[in-house]
């Protein structure tokens, strides 16, 4: 299989993460997690929560797309884990993809439950040292654009078949 750019799209806590590692155990891609980037901006002093005079949001998706070319310069395919919310977003992924001339793929992972949706918001447990998490009301008040590129939609309301979803994304 050639190198491949899949990027996770969807709001917090809809399970974007665990399919995204569900997907990497199966294609044994890099996961390049945007939450993980800007926590350690955060620890290392950069920006953090409360700190409105450094935000931290637009660099931490800089800085995955820099280790994404980096893995996709290699031959390897990678799977970019972000809420990727606004058509902007998004586009910074498809002209990584052009530049490399790679294959893209988006999963779009949406919770159709709200209440299952909130559930796991306030029950999640991550290793995200000095990450603060998002509350309900910041899920939920969030703006976030519907897609208008070719994409793959998983809800994660019901149970989520990653075999299948890998099959239908490289179908795709």
């Amino acid at each position: 299989m050639s190198s491949m750019l899949i990027a996770m799209a969807g709001l917090p806590a809809t399970g974007k993460s665990s399919l995204a590692y569900a997907l990497s155990d199966r294609l044994k891609y890099p996961v390049v997690a945007v939450d993980s980037i800007e926590a350690a901006m955060w620890r290392s002093g950069v920006g953090g929560p409360g700190r409105a005079d450094v935000p931290t949001g637009v660099s931490s998706f800089v800085i995955a797309e820099a280790i994404a070319s980096d893995v996709l310069r290699l031959g390897i395919g990678v799977i970019v884990d972000a809420v990727n919310d606004s058509n902007v977003a998004r586009q910074q992924w498809v002209d990584l993809a052009a530049r490399k001339g790679v294959a893209l793929r988006f999963i779009e992972v949406i919770c159709s439950d709200p209440e299952l949706h909130r559930y796991r918001l306030e029950t999640r447990v991550r290793d995200l040292e000095g990450y603060r998490e998002p509350t309900w009301l910041d899920v939920v008040n969030r703006r976030y654009e519907p897609f208008t590129t070719p994409h793959l939609t998983v809800d994660s309301a019901y149970p989520i078949d990653p075999d299948a979803v890998m099959a239908a994304m490289l179908n795709g």
